[in-house]
């Protein structure tokens, strides 16, 4: 009776498994990164403009900083991807239309679009 209750633990637990769950931390990162990397837009940091080449670089090696303490993928946008450390001041993403909007928000509703959806 026991190993038969177990077995549909585990399938339940299985079954209510999110496909986005097989997906690693690091996949998850690499993915934000990647559309950071491809983002038609420019990048702001203290004020200065960057393209998204320079702006993945500086992201990554905040990441490359604060791994420890990343344990979710909210937490690499939080520490590696939403303020200067230096001055306080949010990291924004410029549209083509001259829209400027935080890259964390930005970087959030991408993650929550790639949790909702799956990795491709």
């Amino acid at each position: 009776m026991m190993f038969r209750w177990c077995g549909v633990s585990v399938l339940f637990f299985i079954h209510v498994v999110p496909l986005a769950a097989t997906e690693s931390l690091e996949q998850t990162i690499d993915f934000l990164l990647h559309r950071v990397e491809t983002a038609d837009a420019t990048f702001i940091r203290n004020g200065q403009s960057h393209t998204p080449k320079e702006a993945v670089a500086h992201v990554r090696a905040k990441y490359e900083h604060f791994k420890g303490q990343i344990k979710t993928a909210d937490d690499f946008i939080r520490l590696a991807a939403s303020k200067s450390l230096v001055t306080g001041q949010p990291y924004l993403i410029r549209g083509r239309d001259g829209k400027e909007v935080q890259l964390d928000v930005w970087l959030s509703h991408a993650l929550r679009e790639h949790e909702r959806d799956g990795p491709k």
